[in-house]
């Protein structure tokens, strides 16, 4: 999966050129940035096609966790009215064009292709849709969090996470602080502004998904 920044955009942050030893450890820690924030937000922000998720749903809707949502092919009842794998025909369900698809009521006997299936009265419990989701460029706010977290670390005056200064005998040495203090060490975190900016990103209530 690729990266949410590059070392370009640490470059043009920086208004200069990565040192031989910043570009070493650059893209290390663009993966380390780039995997908080997908954890954080639970978003990918990347481009894809034909991504296949299980979902329970809450009611008759269920809520696709990737966004942007750019197409649904497919809507499958999974384990059900004695079959394992029970395409729907798009009739039977609807996409909102947002991040909802909606299965309709199924009647007690419904045609579904070949031939006529008995259906008890409950809906199916699980689901398996096809869909295709993702930006097609990485938001600007989201390669701004990256870059800003791979840069505390790249320009950190030491390696000893936390660190604000130091004694050598009558030698006193005092490092530049973040805010919370301390400096950023060797591991890539999101600081609270970070954990701010992606908030809208980030979602608190979706249908429950389940292991494919």
């Amino acid at each position: 999966m690729a990266d949410l920044a590059t070392t370009d955009d640490l470059e043009d942050r920086l208004g200069r050129t990565l040192s031989t030893a910043e570009a070493a450890r650059a893209p290390a820690l663009l993966v380390d940035a780039s995997a908080a924030i997908r954890n954080y937000t639970r978003q990918m922000f990347t481009a894809f096609t034909g991504d296949t998720v299980r979902l329970r749903p809450v009611g008759t809707v269920l809520r696709l966790p990737q966004r942007p949502v750019t197409a649904v092919n497919s809507v499958t009842a999974i384990g059900w009215a004695g079959i394992p794998n029970l395409l729907l025909p798009v009739g039977f369900w609807g996409w909102d064009g947002i991040d909802q698809v909606e299965i309709a009521p199924f009647n007690s006997d419904v045609w579904l292709n070949l031939p006529t299936v008995e259906l008890a009265g409950d809906l199916p419990d699980t689901y398996e849709v096809n869909y295709d989701h993702g930006d097609a460029t990485v938001p600007d706010d989201v390669i701004a969090v990256c870059c800003g977290a791979v840069l505390r670390v790249l320009l950190s005056p030491s390696l000893v996470e936390g660190m604000s200064s130091e004694r050598i005998g009558a030698y006193s040495y005092q490092m530049s602080q973040q805010v919370n203090g301390g400096t950023a060490g060797v591991t890539v975190r999101l600081s609270e502004m970070d954990k701010d900016m992606l908030s809208r990103y980030r979602r608190k209530v979706t249908t429950v998904q389940v292991g494919l």
